[in-house]
């Protein structure tokens, strides 16, 4: 009975030693003696117990990394990167995670020559720049680094997926120069505008009064050769009425200086409705009458009235 007790026991532990469960995301590297055999996929797997040992577990899945370093221009200013990198084995075929598992003793040692080089191929690339360049280089950093260093881990059997700089500093006396060079140039900039604008302000202005005097000089043109018109039709309106007047009375064989007195008495009437207190010295005389009708009626031997245009 102890006996089949102890077999029992040796059983279950043989079978126990045998069972090996590799978890999703993961393969494991079996080795006989040292010497590599097999891979197990995940799940459950077997393997003979005190003969194939279970010398590395792969991970298959995105592993990051975050770097803190720092690189110099080659006008020898000091720039401070913050990375992360993204990467992965570069696939489940067997040559590869065999690659994986034997290049490097361990995956410190792994890790350590992957961010050396990352640091040494940003280092590289920023010592051929200067400091005013660094910030708008960003992603030409990143396809350097991806360039140069794929070919280097496909050879290890990764895969770089991603590296992103979430940060590039300067030192600090760097970084308030640099702030009173963009504040001066934002002042430099809104001086510009404001000047830019002060003299468009002041053209518009000119042009706008330009225009104004145009406008009213041609108007007061235009005024005053309405005026002028309107007096000449006037004068020439009164003269043909007087000469026709004249005209008449004369084949009438009336006395023409009729004429001279009514006109003589509108006017004292029209002074009469209208002034204002004026003193208006008018030639009643039967001599000054009969001087103005034998005037009219010289106009009117002469074949006419001239018109009086007024000048353009």
């Amino acid at each position: 009975m102890p006996f089949l007790l102890i077999l029992f026991f040796l059983a279950a532990l043989l079978v126990f030693l045998s069972v090996v469960i590799v978890q999703q995301g993961t393969v494991a590297v079996v080795t006989i003696f040292g010497k590599y055999a097999r891979i197990m996929m995940p799940g459950l797997n077997f393997k003979i117990p005190f003969i194939e040992f279970i010398y590395r577990r792969v991970s298959i899945q995105n592993q990051s990394v975050e770097l803190a370093f720092q690189a110099i221009t080659a006008d020898q200013a000091n720039v401070n990167f913050k990375a992360m990198l993204v990467y992965s084995v570069l696939n489940q075929e067997e040559e590869t995670i065999k690659n994986v598992a034997f290049k490097f003793i361990d995956q410190a040692s792994f890790m350590q020559a992957l961010i050396r080089t990352i640091e040494g191929s940003i280092r590289s690339f920023v010592a051929t720049k200067r400091q005013a360049e660094i910030l708008g280089l960003r992603g030409e950093i990143i396809e350097h680094v991806k360039a140069q260093i794929d070919t280097l881990l496909e050879s290890w059997g990764y895969h770089l997926i991603d590296l992103q700089l979430n940060d590039i500093a300067f030192d600090e006396i760097i970084m308030r120069s640099m702030a009173q060079v963009v504040a001066s140039s934002n002042l430099k900039a809104a001086a510009e505008n404001e000047g830019q604008a002060l003299l468009i302000t002041k053209t518009k202005a000119a042009e706008a009064e330009g225009n104004a005097i145009q406008i009213s000089a041609e108007a007061e043109k235009n005024a005053s050769q309405l005026r002028g018109q309107g007096v000449a039709l006037f004068r020439e309106e009164v003269a043909k009425g007087m000469a026709e007047s004249a005209k008449v009375m004369t084949e009438a064989k009336l006395d023409a200086s009729l004429i001279l007195f009514s006109i003589w008495t509108e006017a004292i009437k029209h002074f009469a409705e209208n002034g204002k207190g004026n003193v208006i010295f008018l030639d009643g005389s039967t001599e000054g009458m009969d001087k103005t009708m034998k005037q009219l009626l010289a106009v009117e031997k002469m074949g006419g009235i001239t018109t009086e245009k007024p000048a353009q």
